[in-house]
């Protein structure tokens, strides 16, 4: 009886984590056109706390959620864009030797890091017609609040960094990784 359970157990885990480089895939699509992954990273996340609910939900599910998000989505993502610019800026003024440079640079680059995992979260707590102004304001006091959940997120993203630079293509599954650590992280912030 006990093997009947942990085999059942087993394949359970096994499901989700397929189930995770599945929706890695889902959002790297949803993603391609560059100023969409917030929607793309929420759509993800939903996706996998239907699946953990064992709730109905496939392609058109996510689809959907996706198509809900992006309404203000693209803006985020827009905005997470200006953002890596303004700090590219800041880290060229660091090689160029500004007097002050490599306090901007590492001052942006934290902020950057932290707008990350701000990000990662908002995706997490994203539900259909919640904006995600007030959403990003939530995220940032969890970001802050919670900086062991916000630096497994990070730990997350140098993951997805480093599977890119061995090897591009692994990059993708595992975005859908990223995206389950995110919904794990904020419930566990949820019941502390």
């Amino acid at each position: 009886m006990p093997q009947a359970r942990t085999g059942s157990r087993a394949w359970g885990r096994f499901a989700l984590f397929a189930e995770c480089l599945l929706t890695g895939v889902w959002i790297a699509l949803a993603a391609l056109p560059l100023v969409t992954y917030p929607a793309a990273l929420a759509a993800g996340a939903r996706h996998l706390r239907r699946h953990l609910a064992h709730e109905q939900g496939g392609w058109r599910e996510f689809t959907a959620d996706f198509r809900a998000a992006v309404r203000g989505g693209w803006l985020v993502g827009l905005a997470g864009w200006a953002a890596v610019a303004v700090v590219w800026t800041d880290l060229r003024a660091v090689r160029a030797g500004l007097p002050g440079g490599p306090l901007v640079g590492v001052v942006g680059v934290l902020a950057l890091i932290g707008a990350a995992a701000a990000l990662l979260r908002a995706a997490a707590l994203w539900r259909p017609g919640v904006p995600w102004r007030p959403l990003m304001a939530r995220a940032g006091r969890h970001t802050v609040r919670d900086p062991a959940g916000s630096f497994l997120l990070i730990g997350g993203l140098a993951v997805v960094v480093c599977s890119a630079w061995f090897s591009t293509p692994l990059a993708v599954p595992v975005l859908g990784a990223v995206a389950a650590a995110a919904v794990a992280v904020e419930e566990r912030h949820r019941h502390r």
